[in-house]
């Protein structure tokens, strides 16, 4: 090609660091270019002067020149020759190409006529191996989408010359006729997003750009990286890009798909939102914002680009559409960054005991903990062999496989609808738990005030995505192998910090399978108690965040104070006794730090998150525990949820791990109670296992204090509620059993190698045998069945006919009066679909209405009309008296007139019709703006936790 002519055009702002080596990359192609046209845009550093003294005259422009304008001047520079470059080589100042870039480019356009755009690959400055893009084309979500893995390295592995959508700016070679016909780059995109503009404008004018691997040029991105500023982005780099990434899906996607595109793009950007608030982002969260509304604030803008394009349009435009990335290409970038991000939080307290580490070797050198090794042999995949292969090869996995198994088999009772026990019906829909939670007055009963259990809120989250029966029903089912899962890695870590190279996985597996059988061991499962199931899932991974607390890094700190305090409020509203325990456990802790370090203590980043922690809990939970407080109902903070009584515990029971008469056999309690005993001998790892005995005296001591108290309501007699702690009891032996086998396998190991093969041996072997009869048979025990109350459906002594009609209204309630006159009669009132989930504790804790009680106790005593007629004023519509109903109580309302006798499906059912229609406003009660306002400090709340809490996650990629 001795007859192509280029000119090379090279736009410089402050960057004298990179223009030496540009201006000799330049001038040691080995293809020379015919000419430089040089444009700075008012540099401070010198530039201007470098590119004079390489290239002769320089195009001097004010600072305010952006690079459209900038090369819209070099243009200029151009159409005065006499004879104009062919070809313009378009450069920026922090672009180094190899010798042989513009060789290749040229030499590609030889054998591809038909291109007249084409660019090169573009490395990492200063890297230079490192891929940066090889062509690139925007997603549908306005991704720059270059096709390449994160840290990609040129090995040749794209060396085929293909046709891309656009090709970086930096190092293209384009015809000049076709960049003045395009009429270069778009003024409205300054910095970024210029280059796929461009090329999207040129594929839909007919042209084809092309992108030659062999050609390489070196791109620092120093305007993308911030590394250097300009007066066009300031500090808002990620706007400017953004906006550009908006801009161009607007401007460019077809008239028919617009519509579209801008309610995509809208819903979009609130996504990408709450993703840079998981990951503390909020000024990149906030640019995203002022992008979208830049660009929707202005449509003449958008409609104006539009049209301007519409004119070029010759293109094929199912070829130019082949160029975009696949639709589905953002949502799987979704799940990466989903997958990135939950790897991320679940990882942070692993990695405590190597930070520990790592501040260990760099106060003391030569301490153990710099002769760590490398790797743990344990830890090593197999890299020879496939994945089928290396689970059949390992023995952990299997067990742990069928032991899931086992344990889905056992839950088979939970499948589907369930009720029994202290587990009440599921509501029909979700929007039953969303109004419970919103409402602040309730339509039970006669109307109550008491808010809504604070669990409420998360077993509503769940069921919109799930549904209500399908929610409650997985919570049950998937609670023994979340139990194992979170408590693996809470023994893993735990291990960590005692040893290097943690406990065996023999012992982890004992310890998570043992702690996976808690809460149907204890009782709690079979009886339906939704509050100690949930509590024996969160447990590990509450203990998991604290231990972040012991972090080196002070930001780390706080970071897991956050973490832990959602986590507590999140138990709390299961088990409201867990932040009392909390707020024990912490003063415990900081009064024992004080005296032991106390110049440490005055660093606030020591106490600070575990007080962050507890005081984050009231804030998360207000609109239930203020109004509680307010309404007189603050006994309700110290009763487990579910149907009342709650069972009672009595000392055998708390330290077996007994909640009620549904238990596994007592013995397997005894049994990880000696375990936890005998913890304490190994030398290695007496002191946290001591602290573990610390946790459990506090929850044995508060369980003492509680378990003895009794709560007299209107409704019934409860023990106060203590499964919490008795959790918290069999976490803490689990763990302190696992941290004993664990030193006392490294107290074996450190012996002399007569005793190791010997008594040593004999000892781990029978400690192991023993110890491994209490998972399986609890998992036999479990797997056998027949422990439970759980059923599909509730028995009902209510005529369908009425269930029917109570469901058109809340006032269309039902009387329901038990007993007899000589055993003493109770009524409770039937309205909607009766008593569901969440409804049990507004009942259990409302104050009986006097006057209606008495109302009640004239109906069944001496009833008149005018008491029927009260009866439909207080929105009832039936009065039902179950088999075997009172006689006398019968005929009394068999005799009174407004009551007619209704049909009922067991003959000594009585039941009747309220004669007068009901007041259909009866159950309508106030409205208050006190529960309206911590509904909003909740939401808001819950997202500054969830955004202080979650890991710095940062993607710099465009």
């Amino acid at each position: 090609m001795s007859g192509t002519s280029v000119a090379a055009l090279l736009v410089s702002h402050d960057g004298a660091r990179w223009l030496p080596a540009v201006i000799e990359g330049l001038r040691a192609q080995t293809r020379p270019v015919d000419r430089v046209v040089a444009v700075d845009t008012a540099s401070k550093d010198g530039s201007a002067d470098l590119l004079e003294q390489a290239f002769g005259g320089v195009v001097r422009a004010p600072g305010s020149t952006h690079f459209p304008a900038a090369v819209e001047l070099g243009l200029e520079q151009l159409r005065e020759d006499a004879e104009p470059a062919e070809w313009v080589w378009l450069l920026h100042d922090d672009a180094n190409p190899a010798p042989g870039a513009l060789a290749a480019l040229l030499r590609t356009a030889e054998e591809h006529p038909e291109a007249d755009v084409l660019g090169p690959t573009l490395r990492e400055w200063p890297s230079l191996r490192r891929l940066l893009e090889v062509g690139v084309t925007i997603t549908g979500t306005g991704r720059r989408e270059t096709g390449l893995e994160r840290g990609e390295y040129d090995q040749g592995q794209h060396s085929a010359v293909r046709r891309v959508l656009a090709v970086n700016s930096a190092g293209m070679l384009v015809r000049r006729r076709v960049l003045e016909e395009l009429g270069g780059f778009d003024d409205q995109l300054p910095i970024f997003g210029n280059d796929l503009d461009f090329g999207w404008r040129a594929a839909t004018a007919g042209h084809t750009t092309l992108v030659v691997p062999s050609a390489v040029v070196f791109h620092a991105e120093a305007a993308h990286r911030g590394i250097r500023r300009t007066p066009l982005t300031g500090r808002h780099t990620h706007y400017q890009e953004r906006r550009a990434a908006l801009y161009t899906l607007l401007v460019n996607s077809r008239a028919r798909a617009l519509p579209f595109q801008v309610v995509r793009l809208g819903l979009g950007t609130l996504v990408r939102m709450i993703g840079f608030l998981l990951v503390r982002s909020v000024g990149e969260a906030l640019d995203d914002l002022a992008a979208l509304v830049s660009l929707y604030s202005s449509p003449r803008q958008i409609l104006a680009a539009r049209r301007e394009r519409q004119g070029r349009q010759v293109g094929d435009p199912d070829e130019v559409r082949a160029l975009l990335a696949p639709t589905w290409l953002p949502y799987r970038h979704g799940l990466d960054f989903v997958g990135d991000l939950a790897a991320a939080a679940t990882h942070q307290a692993a990695d405590v005991a190597e930070r520990r580490r790592a501040a260990a070797i760099e106060r003391d050198p030569s301490s153990l903990a710099a002769r760590r090794p490398a790797a743990d042999d344990e830890d090593e995949d197999f890299a020879d062999s496939g994945a089928v292969a290396r689970f059949l090869t390992n023995p952990i996995a299997v067990l742990l496989t069928l032991f899931v198994v086992a344990a889905v088999v056992g839950a088979r009772e939970a499948f589907g609808s369930v009720v029994g026990g202290g587990l009440s019906p599921v509501p029909d829909s979700v929007g039953a738990w969303w109004g419970l939670h919103l409402e602040s007055w309730h339509p039970l009963g006669q109307g109550t005030a008491v808010p809504a259990p604070a669990y409420v809120l998360p077993l509503a989250l769940v069921a919109t995505v799930l549904g209500t029966s399908l929610a409650v029903s997985a919570l049950l089912v998937l609670a023994v192998p979340a139990c194992a899962w979170g408590a693996w890695r809470f023994l893993r870590v735990t291990g960590r910090l005692v040893s290097h190279r943690g406990a065996p996985r023999w012992v982890l597996l004992w310890g998570a399978t043992t702690y996976a059988l808690v809460p149907v061991a204890s009782g709690a499962w079979g009886d339906g108690r939704l509050g100690p199931v949930v509590t024996a899932v969160l447990l590990p991974w509450l203990a998991h965040a604290a231990l972040g607390f012991a972090d080196p890094s002070a930001d780390r700190r706080w970071r897991a104070g956050w973490r832990t305090g959602l986590l507590l409020a999140l138990t709390t509203a299961f088990t409201p006794v867990a932040w009392a325990f909390g707020l024990v456990v912490g003063l415990v802790v900081v009064a024992a730090a004080f005296a032991i370090a106390r110049g440490a203590m005055r660093d606030r980043s020591t106490w600070g998150p575990p007080a962050a922690a507890i005081a984050v809990a009231p804030v998360l939970l207000a609109p239930w525990w203020l109004p509680m407080l307010v309404h007189g109902h603050a006994v309700g903070l110290t009763l487990d949820i579910g149907r009342l009584p709650a069972p009672a515990v009595d000392a055998r029971d708390l330290l077996t791990g007994r909640l009620g008469d549904l238990g596994a056999p007592w013995w397997l309690g005894v049994a990880l109670l000696v375990a936890a005993v005998l913890a304490l001998v190994p030398r290695a790892t007496r002191i946290p296992v001591l602290v573990c005995w610390l946790v459990a005296l506090v929850a044995g001591v508060l369980a003492a204090v509680l378990g003895n108290l009794t709560v007299t309501l209107d409704a019934t007699t409860t023990p106060l509620g203590v499964s919490f702690l008795v959790v918290v009891l069999q976490g803490a032996f689990v763990t302190a059993a696992t941290l004993g086998a664990q030193g006392l396998l490294l107290g074996t190991a450190s012996r002399s190698g007569a005793a190791r093969s010997g008594a040593g041996r004999s000892l781990v072997a029978v400690v192991g045998v023993a110890a491994a009869v209490v998972p399986l048979a609890g998992l036999g025990w479990f797997v056998a069945g027949g422990h439970d109350r759980l059923s599909d459906t509730e028995d009902a002594d209510i005529p369908a006919y009425m269930v029917q009609s109570s469901q058109a209204g809340d006032a269309h309630g039902i009387l329901v009066v038990r007993g007899s006159v000589e055993d003493g009669l109770t009524y409770t009132i039937r309205r909607g679909d009766g008593v569901t989930l969440g409804e049990d504790e507004i009942l259990a804790l409302d104050t009986a209405d006097d006057g209606f009680t008495g109302l009640v106790r004239t109906l069944v005593s001496r009833p008149t009309p005018a008491t029927v007629t009260s009866l439909a004023e207080e929105g009832i519509e039936y009065v039902v008296l179950p088999a075997p109903a009172d006689g006398s109580v019968s005929a009394a309302l068999d005799a009174t007139a407004g009551l007619v006798q209704a049909s009922a499906e067991e003959r000594s059912t009585r039941a009747w019709q309220v004669g007068e229609p009901v007041d259909e406003q009866a159950l309508d009660g106030p409205r208050s703006w006190l529960r309206i306002g911590l509904l909003v400090l909740q939401g808001i709340a819950i997202v500054v936790v969830a955004v202080l809490c979650a890991p710095s996650l940062r993607s710099r990629r465009r």
